[in-house]
């Protein structure tokens, strides 16, 4: 038996598959915003932006606002550093760089908690709110990653990295891992917030059909037409069939009462005191 051919409009189709791809490119978009919020907190937290290597000077080694250096007898490093207390930190650019790392991570929550809106809002106002939110945490986490290297110049790094260390310049001392995880925090948080936008403007709307225009005998109509119905010689508006036809009116005549029309007449009836004269008791006016 062979197949019928199947006729399906290439719009729809279109409207279908992209429907299908926006969501998974979505859910993909979730995804690896929670992996970036993973990465901006493990970075904030972390004491390894930089620290020795074997020709360095001492043993040590430093994040935003925690500093790893061994005691004065010697022995392992221990970690200081409190948030709540500026006078920890290695000086003013390590506070800046602290506060915009910080700010980043707060963004990237907050855009996280955000998503919940899914539920109550237009999918396209959450993404643009997201999006938005994740453009400032990759501007805040770059500014605290051009911050840090200005806290390099300070007595607590010369003593790990020699006397050559100073403002963007390292000395004898080299970056950690978390350093580079905050670059690529950065490179993902754009490619995330440019994700976001277009999936907040390229949203689908209804389309609508527009109604069929017929032209007949100089006359323009709108709506659906059944050929099956209609002649050569009519019109269509709608689906209704536009006759050449005067309306007429029916009036009942004014003077006599009414009868049957199909009843005969009669030379008793006619003649009978309780009738008055026959006429027609239906006039046609026409219009």
């Amino acid at each position: 038996m062979e197949k019928k051919p199947e006729f399906v409009d290439r719009s729809q189709v279109y409207r279908t598959t992209y429907a299908r791809n926006s969501k998974a490119i979505g859910v993909l978009w979730g995804v690896f915003t929670l992996c970036f919020a993973i990465i901006d907190v493990v970075v904030f937290v972390q004491p390894q932006w930089m620290g020795d290597t074997q020709s360095s000077k001492g043993t040590g080694q430093f994040g935003l606002w925690q500093k790893c250096i061994p005691n004065e007898g010697g022995g392992e490093p221990t970690c200081t550093g409190k948030l709540d207390d500026f006078n920890s930190f290695l000086n003013m650019p390590a506070i800046i760089s602290t506060v915009f790392a910080g700010l980043s991570m707060v963004l990237v929550l907050l855009c996280i908690i955000c998503m919940l809106l899914f539920f109550f809002c237009k999918s396209s106002t959450v993404f643009h709110i997201c999006g938005w939110m994740q453009v400032f945490s990759a501007v805040c986490l770059l500014v605290g990653i051009l911050v840090f290297p200005v806290s390099w110049d300070s007595p607590e790094v010369r003593e790990v990295c020699g006397p050559s260390a100073r403002i963007y310049n390292l000395g004898e001392c080299g970056l950690r891992w978390a350093f580079f995880l905050a670059v690529i925090g950065v490179f993902d948080a754009v490619v995330l917030a440019a994700l976001a936008l277009i999936l907040a403007t390229r949203t689908l709307k209804p389309q609508v059909q527009p109604e069929p225009i017929y032209v007949s005998n100089g006359s323009v109509y709108k709506g659906q037409m059944n050929p099956g119905f209609v002649g050569d010689a009519g019109s269509m508006a709608g689906s209704r069939k536009s006759l050449n036809l005067q309306p007429v009116m029916l009036m009942p005549h004014p003077d006599h009462d009414s009868y049957s029309e199909f009843s005969h007449h009669t030379a008793r009836s006619k003649n009978s005191a309780y009738r008055a004269q026959y006429a027609s008791s239906v006039q046609n006016f026409q219009l």
